[in-house]
């Protein structure tokens, strides 16, 4: 009853101060029968539904809720407890390793990979899904008897994913114009995890009740505030396929130091330079207590490649070094994204509350503060 007391129903049913029994009914608010949602209204940017109360359950009898089908590519590397649990539709990407083809998580698993990746001699090519592949999912999806599809795709500038995802949406149109269904496409601007986070974060808000409408916004709006974060052992395998700007990549080499990149202008690009595995644990800690958004990050994920010990690490450090009270997954980069990474990938993804500024020069400044602390810090104790 408490928890709605506040909440009111959008339509002709009647407004709800607590819950009632009316008649031989029991009425709960509910957040999305058909084309009337309930929401918990605070101003949020107009998202309000954001802020539905997690353990609430709600349900209104006689009244079907819309059912709305996620799709996405296999960059987005949720694990298959996730992709099971929320029923997301997998359109897998292509491997090309010494002249044999699989498909990511069909015909290779990630630790099979990892284990012969330092035995392949030419170059492992990755291929994105074919618009085949994406409209197959979205009839299924439909016969299925979804009334709508989000497809959520890795970043455009990275992936052909999206590119084959629209053309699908529109091969579906011109194939079925009787269909009632609405397809919306997502550029995530994101790699890997980053798009595995707003997929997740959109399922969460699904099991809420957000309408189809609010999810489509939810993404376009937010998806340029997920941040990410990557290191890696070496840059070999980011700059033979493109991932990584040329700038970025001869800084790296030149350097000879962990690079740590982040997402700009939909590509990787790196932002911070440190010595030895410590200094990353330091950099992404440092950096996830100044820009995550708590409200809106009630979970994070680590990924890594080949090692998860690492990743255990990094978990370990943020429960202890910060404040953060909610979900910390681990989860495993698949092989599209690993064919990229290499060995010794690591990965923090999370929403940020600011667009702050992260560059290699906004970061030099930060460790030089750092360092000039700790020195006045020591010459303080010889006063």
């Amino acid at each position: 009853e408490q928890r709605t007391r506040n909440a009111q129903v959008v339509g002709s049913i009647p407004t709800i101060s607590s819950t009632k029994n009316m008649g031989s009914r029991l009425l709960k608010p509910v957040f999305c029968c058909l084309n009337m949602p309930v929401k918990m209204y605070n101003g949020n940017k107009n998202l309000n539904f954001l802020k539905i109360d997690n353990n609430a359950e709600y349900q209104m009898e006689g009244m079907r809720k819309s059912m709305i089908k996620l799709l996405a590519d296999s960059t987005c590397d949720l694990s298959d407890e996730i992709i099971e649990k929320y029923n997301i539709g997998i359109a897998p990407l292509n491997i090309h390793i010494e002249g044999k083809s699989y498909k990511d998580r069909v015909d290779i698993e990630p630790d099979e990979f990892y284990g012969m990746i330092d035995e392949v001699e030419g170059e492992i090519r990755t291929a994105n899904p074919s618009p085949r592949d994406f409209l197959d999912l979205m009839e299924a999806s439909v016969d299925a008897g979804y009334d709508d599809i989000l497809c959520i795709c890795m970043s455009s500038g990275t992936s052909g994913s999206y590119q084959s995802a629209e053309i699908a949406r529109e091969y579906f149109k011109d194939e079925h114009p009787e269909s009632k269904a609405r397809i919306h496409v997502v550029d995530s601007v994101s790699m890997s995890h980053g798009s595995g986070w707003i997929i997740m974060k959109t399922a969460r808000l699904m099991e809420k009740g957000a309408t189809f409408e609010e999810l489509v916004e939810f993404n376009e709006t937010h998806k340029y505030n997920v941040k990410h974060f990557l290191s890696v052992d070496d840059l070999d395998h980011l700059i033979k396929s493109g991932r990584l700007t040329n700038a970025s990549a001869i800084i790296g080499k030149m350097l000879k130091i962990k690079p740590i990149m982040t997402m700009k202008d939909k590509k990787g690009a790196i932002v911070a330079k440190e010595r030895g595995r410590k200094n990353v644990y330091k950099h992404y800690v440092r950096e996830f207590k100044e820009r995550i958004d708590l409200e809106m990050s009630d979970f994070i994920i680590i990924g890594y490649t080949s090692d998860i010990k690492i990743a255990e690490n990094l978990k370990s450090l943020l429960l202890k070094e910060t404040q953060y009270q909610g979900d910390i997954f681990i989860m495993q980069m698949g092989v599209s994204v690993g064919a990229h990474v290499g060995l010794g990938g690591l990965s923090l993804f999370f929403m940020e509350k600011d667009r702050i500024k992260d560059n290699i020069l906004r970061n030099e400044l930060l460790l030089m503060r750092e360092r000039k602390n700790k020195i006045f810090e020591t010459l303080k104790r010889y006063k």
